[in-house]
């Protein structure tokens, strides 16, 4: 089961009921392998190993892994005795599937989902634990394939958006912009097509693109091995550069709007994200160039007032010291490897989600509330316009829904 619309040679994860498989993305570019993802725990080890990254496919990740246990370990709910047994247990197992990666909040939504699936369908009426897995196991696909649908909005929403702040600072080459990216947000990060690499690809497509950069993304380097793999791929006009060369390609003049993705957005709109997003934009911020994020409301948290208090992952030390597992680092050096950083929302032009841009105040402050996530398992149509009022409307000019 693939979203329709996803590269499948680009597919990050392969899923039927009771099958899971991830391409295992620690050896790409050299090889392309997949590895079989059984049960729950294995999910957890294969997040935590970063077999897949990006904050939309581990959502996803999680939520089929439990889709899988069920289906394979409990019989699709057989095994329990009673709905409280299953409830209990699909819960639990959630709560686990979380420790995996602290600071992506994707997975955290996705198990919310799963939970409030599991709730819905236990107060029914006759319910029985075949019918609250059944219910998980659906939502479980179910946001696997609404991924790709959101994906493809932000990239509409998104192109508008760079256009419309490029063209108001005098920037863009005959109409096209120059487009720098952070770490990789594309198919390999999500269900398909992409986040923040989506939007190039949606600018791509409508014949607005001149040029795509991207960084290296240090220290693991996912923008060399996975967004240059995928920007090769669609054959995009495309360049590789040094994380540290950010700064003077945008003095050279070769940037016209810079685009990344989220693992966490919070009610001011401060954004944790790969580890060098901070620097991008305030070097974007320094030489007047447009600043976006791109995220689906999944990775909203209006729960946290700031970035402040967004909890920033610890990677190993050999990520730093090691290369291909031979040590390239001096003996007896510390290391510090934060996984990410929060860029302020002050330096953000504006957030782009499948639902259109976050209304953002006169201040600099982005209004990231409740209503943005939608309720309990699923979203609704009528909050597709919540976050779009009219002088977001007037600046950017286009909306989805």
């Amino acid at each position: 089961m693939a979203p329709e619309g996803s590269p499948s040679s680009l597919q990050a994860i392969r899923y039927t009921r009771g099958s899971l498989q991830l391409l295992d993305q620690r050896l790409l570019p050299f090889q392309t392998a997949y590895l079989d993802v059984p049960d729950v725990k294995a999910a957890w080890t294969q997040i935590r190993d970063m077999v897949v990254r990006g904050a939309p496919a581990i959502g996803c990740t999680g939520a089929l892994a439990m889709a899988v246990e069920l289906q394979t370990h409990k019989g699709a709910g057989t095994e329990f005795s009673s709905v409280k047994e299953a409830t209990d247990y699909i819960n639990s197992t959630l709560d686990y599937l979380v420790t995996s990666r602290p600071t992506a909040v994707n997975l955290a939504d996705a198990a919310n989902k799963l939970k409030a699936a599991a709730a819905l369908a236990a107060a029914a009426d006759a319910a029985t634990p075949s019918s609250v897995c059944s219910a998980v196991m659906d939502a479980a696909e179910a946001y696997f394939v609404e991924d790709i649908a959101s994906n493809k909005a932000m990239g509409a929403t998104g192109a508008a958006a760079l256009l419309a702040a490029a063209h108001a600072r005098g920037r863009g080459v005959g109409g096209k912009l120059r487009v720098l990216t952070h770490c990789n947000t594309g198919s390999l990060a999500t269900a398909g097509y992409g986040t923040a690499l989506g939007v190039i690809r949606a600018l791509h497509e409508q014949g607005t693109l001149e040029h795509a950069f991207c960084t290296e993304t240090r220290p693991y380097n996912q923008g060399a091995r996975l967004t240059a793999f995928e920007l090769a791929h669609d054959q995009l006009p495309a360049t590789l550069i040094c994380d540290s060369a950010a700064a003077a390609l945008m003095a050279s003049g070769q940037v016209d709007a810079v685009v990344v993705g989220a693992d966490r957005v919070v009610a001011n709109g401060d954004t944790a994200n790969k580890i060098g997003t901070k620097s991008l934009s305030i070097s974007a911020a320094h030489f007047n160039i447009p600043f976006f994020i791109a995220a689906p409301t999944t990775t909203l948290d209006p729960h946290l007032p700031s970035g402040d208090h967004i909890v920033i992952e610890q990677r190993t030390h050999e990520e730093v010291t090691h290369f291909r597992g031979i040590r390239v680092a001096a003996e007896g050096v510390n290391v510090w490897n934060p996984s990410f950083d929060v860029a302020p929302c002050g330096l953000i032009e504006g957030i782009i989600t499948e639902r259109g841009m976050i209304p953002k105040t006169k201040d600099g402050v982005f209004q990231v509330s409740s209503r943005e996530r939608g309720k309990g398992g699923g979203r609704e149509d009528g909050l597709l316009n919540s976050l779009w009022d009219e002088n977001t409307e007037r600046e950017y000019g286009t909306r989805v829904g």
